[in-house]
């Protein structure tokens, strides 16, 4: 039903004067349960609000509660073909069955990330900028398995290289103009390197001064400024500074932010901007930073050009990495009662990180591979070194050291070259791979690129011996992941290195799956 204009603009009144209470009422009775949360969706808010959506991009739900269209868009590395991915109904959850039926033996890349918002402001890969070449790489689809509202979904996983823009945009905000964003990250995936945004940015691709930007930022980098604790911070990509608050380099009031799931947002208008963030599971939003522009000259006013990145920065850095699962922008300088209303809009959603359980070989769940090599090896288990990047057996038993124990344990991932087979995340180095290069194994951390795929991949069969299971290379499919002298390699039955020796290859190459040590 269309509300009169009158009930219209005194909803808006009531939020300009700061009724957080009236608001949420409203909106927070269609979130009470994770049915009733497809009723509605966080654009649906910023609209009742004032500053509605001008660009909404989300690879896990609909944005509104009456959208249906595609979400996003894969492509399948056997034979090129592309499906859109939609959603199981109005309003609601992600097809992700779709994708893995469509991607099964193969892998998919994420090619297009729709705008929901009705003005075609879609992500595509990123071209060449001032700072990197390109085409960017295109995330795997298959490296960001989450659950929300109870439904299988797949995030956007950026490894370093991978980025994602629109140049050509429609109603993202310029000059001085006011806007709004915010997204949803994963808040233990980040790094150092420049900048994982989201957010407004320059239609060429290249650094066209300060104040020509406007976007969310997530990671530790302190080469411009940073906030307390040894971060990850949520801050402000301005160009040529990524701001904490009013100074150039440390503001003490934005926190070290480490939440699994993180909402992070970012709003600016003339001569003011804001910082917020919160759990996207629960709980409230935190304003790190509400006031005037920097006090470095170049920012007030602003010169924002309405473009929008993903992954990157405005002249195409990608040395960051992080995941992103949902985001929007707006029109308009939202009030904190409309993004409170959001956050409560987010934290019903019901986003959880995917695990299936522990103890099996299905993505997920996280295990510990036990070596099966009698007598030599029977209570050693697969792990990586911490005093390099090499991939080892050692024992591991109940008093052994908590970082013993997380280093043995891995996170079960679908095959990143092959969504049929598996790939092993360090469960307490995330976004790090176990992977091969000249036939030994490290743990790496995933650069994005298809060669790393590929020696991240491994196929499951019957162990070698009989026992437990077997793990073949899936570029190498004669060799499989084995250990030799203590060392973890792949490796043939039979060949010129010393780790393809027939003695005890069979056992060496089985391995038996066990409950997780951590």
């Amino acid at each position: 039903m269309i509300k009169p204009r009158w009930i219209r603009r005194v909803r808006r009144a009531l939020l300009a004067a700061g009724a957080t209470a009236a608001l949420a009422a409203g909106f927070l009775s269609a979130t009470t349960t994770a049915s009733q949360a497809a009723t509605q969706g966080p654009c649906d808010i910023y609209a009742a609000g004032g500053t509605p959506c001008v660009a909404a991009h989300s690879t896990t739900r609909a944005l509104y509660g009456t959208y249906n269209g595609p979400l996003y868009q894969v492509r399948r590395a056997s034979d090129s073909t592309t499906l859109n991915i939609g959603l199981l109904s109005a309003g609601g959850y992600a097809n992700a069955a779709a994708q893995d039926t469509f991607c099964a033996n193969t892998s998919c890349v994420i090619t297009v990330i729709y705008d929901q918002s009705g003005k075609g402001n879609n992500l595509t890969q990123a071209p060449a900028g001032g700072a990197a070449g390109g085409p960017d790489n295109l995330a795997n689809a298959f490296e960001a398995p989450v659950t929300v509202g109870g439904h299988e979904a797949y995030g956007v996983y950026v490894a370093p290289g991978t980025g994602y823009r629109n140049n050509n945009t429609n109603g993202i905000a310029t000059g001085d103009q006011p806007e709004g964003m915010y997204a949803i990250f994963d808040g233990t995936h980040f790094n150092g390197g420049c900048c994982f945004d989201y957010g407004n940015a320059e239609t060429s691709s290249t650094d066209t001064g300060n104040g020509h930007m406007e976007a969310i930022y997530f990671g530790n980098s302190k080469a411009w400024g940073y906030g307390s604790g040894n971060g990850p911070w949520v801050m402000a990509d301005l160009e040529n500074g990524l701001f904490s608050g009013v100074n150039r380099t440390l503001n003490s009031g934005d926190p070290t932010v480490n939440n699994r799931f993180l909402t992070a947002m970012v709003k600016g208008g003339p001569n003011q901007w804001a910082i917020r963030g919160g759990d996207a599971r629960s709980g409230g939003l935190s304003t790190y930073y509400s006031g005037v522009r920097p006090n470095v000259s170049g920012y007030n006013p602003m010169h924002k050009e309405g473009a929008i990145i993903l992954g990157i920065g405005g002249d195409n850095s990608k040395g960051a990495q992080g995941t992103f699962y949902e985001g929007v922008m707006t029109s308009g300088y939202p009030s904190d009662a409309t993004e409170n209303a959001v956050q409560a809009n987010i934290t019903a959603a019901g986003y959880n990180s995917g695990s299936t359980g522990t103890g099996a070989l299905t993505p997920g769940s996280r295990i510990s591979l036990q070596a099966t090599t009698s007598p030599c090896c029977t209570s050693d288990y697969l792990r990586h070194d911490d005093a390099d990047t090499k991939v080892v057996i050692s024992g591991i038993n109940s008093s052994s050291s908590a970082t013993d124990k997380a280093d043995a344990t891995w996170i079960v991932r679908a095959g990143l070259a092959n969504s049929s087979c598996l790939s092993f995340e360090s469960a307490n180095n995330p976004g790090q791979y176990l992977r091969h290069y000249n036939y030994e194994l490290y743990l790496n951390t995933d650069d994005g690129g298809g060669a790393f795929a590929q020696d991240a991949t491994f196929c499951p069969t019957t162990g070698n011996s009989g026992v437990g299971h077997s793990f073949q290379s899936v570029n190498y499919p004669t060799k499989y992941l084995r250990h030799y002298n203590y060392t973890a390699y792949i490796a043939s039955n039979g060949g010129s290195n010393a780790w393809d020796s027939t003695s005890s290859w069979a056992q060496d190459t089985s391995w038996l799956t066990a409950s997780p040590w951590s």
